[in-house]
């Protein structure tokens, strides 16, 4: 995942649960995963060339290469430890996946034939993620399909949407105080963007025919074509 900070996932013990926690915080990950594949077969060839952005952990990655076997992957990440938890996510299909350390800007310049960035852009202020999505556009062919997903709280009651995210992440059944506050935390440090102001800026990025597709609590997805 492209980061402003990418220090928490160099940490050796939240690396090594990402794969463990990460679904059991993302409702219906594994479903996510599955519409994402379904969107992008829709636009592109049983030969497509996929630019992941946000690579690390790997799971979005094996995903998508055991539903499509003849896509090749081009992965990228700042995280290095997140990259080797990847690279041993992706062992079955290693032919077919290429993982490079660093933000979109080491991408090669493509033209792909299609680009995810899940879980990621919610870490990245605006003028970041404006200018992630610009270079992802700028590496895709003409009419390749984009998706996106990660937390976009409705700004009225942000907070309280966060919370509910927090609660599902829950297993230890804590009391809802606690996630209430947890929610508030993450309101004030996510640089987090309303759904509407999301689509504004995808289009801002040269996107067209932005449509949602997912909706889980403070989590929203997009598809979006070049």
């Amino acid at each position: 995942m492209t980061r402003v900070d990418a220090s928490p996932f160099d940490d050796p013990t939240a690396v090594a649960s990402y794969a463990a926690t990460t679904p059991a915080k993302v409702p219906g990950l594994a479903d996510l995963h599955r519409m994402t594949t379904l969107l992008l077969a829709e636009g592109t060839t049983a030969k497509a060339q996929v630019l992941v952005v946000g690579a690390g952990g790997g799971l979005e990655l094996a995903a998508m290469a055991e539903a499509q076997p003849g896509w090749h992957f081009t992965g990228v990440d700042p995280s290095r430890p997140m990259l080797d938890l990847a690279q041993r996510a992706v062992v079955p299909f290693a032919d077919r996946v290429m993982l490079l350390a660093g933000t979109v800007e080491q991408a090669p310049a493509g033209p792909f034939d299609a680009a995810t960035c899940l879980l990621t852009l919610h870490f990245l202020d605006r003028a970041s993620r404006l200018r992630t999505l610009r270079q992802i556009r700028g590496r895709l062919r003409p009419g390749a399909r984009l998706v996106v997903a990660h937390h976009a709280p409705p700004s009225d009651d942000a907070a309280r949407w966060l919370a509910r995210s927090a609660a599902f992440a829950d297993r230890a059944g804590r009391a809802p105080e606690t996630t209430i506050a947890t929610g508030r935390t993450m309101a004030a440090r996510l640089p987090w963007l309303a759904p509407e102001d999301e689509e504004a800026l995808l289009r801002e990025a040269g996107f067209d025919a932005v449509a949602l597709f997912y909706a889980a609590f403070s989590f929203r997805g997009w598809v979006a074509t070049a």
